[in-house]
């Protein structure tokens, strides 16, 4: 059964903006999660997968955080949000990876992933290559 456009909204803005869903959902009071990880991987994504799940490995792979407000995530519209910054991976060292796709979550190894999606166009990797997302190439869309 499909979600309402506001339904999709209140989700998107919870995961991505901290945003609490009045009633239903609150952001953590004493601890709450102040950034959202962003994660390449090597191969496409799966429901079962977490954030370990065909990780990138190259030379000085690191995942990445944005923040989780509208300051790192652009406020929810349409059922979507986007990355306000860009996103920069660090430069690929001696050894390289074909990356394929990104995945979103609330941190790092054996943790759900929150959304995955593969790039418009597969990523060659390799010696001085640094991957990175321009303003707003990341969209996170809820349905």
């Amino acid at each position: 059964m499909p979600k309402s456009t506001a339904t999709s909204n209140d989700i998107v803005g919870l995961y991505y903006n901290a945003t609490p869903i009045a009633n239903v959902a609150d952001n953590a009071a004493a601890s709450p999660l102040a950034n959202v990880t962003v994660a390449l991987a090597t191969a496409s994504g799966a429901v079962a997968d977490t954030m370990a799940t065909s990780l990138a490995t190259y030379t000085n792979y690191a995942n990445q955080t944005v923040a989780r407000t509208t300051s790192g995530w652009t406020a929810p519209a349409s059922g979507a949000t986007s990355n306000v910054a860009a996103i920069e991976f660090p430069q690929c060292g001696a050894s390289g990876n074909t990356i394929t796709s990104a995945k979103t979550g609330k941190g790092t190894g054996a943790v759900a992933v929150w959304h995955y999606g593969d790039l418009n166009a597969s990523l060659a990797v390799s010696n001085l290559i640094q991957p990175r997302f321009p303003i707003g190439a990341v969209t996170i869309t809820e349905s």
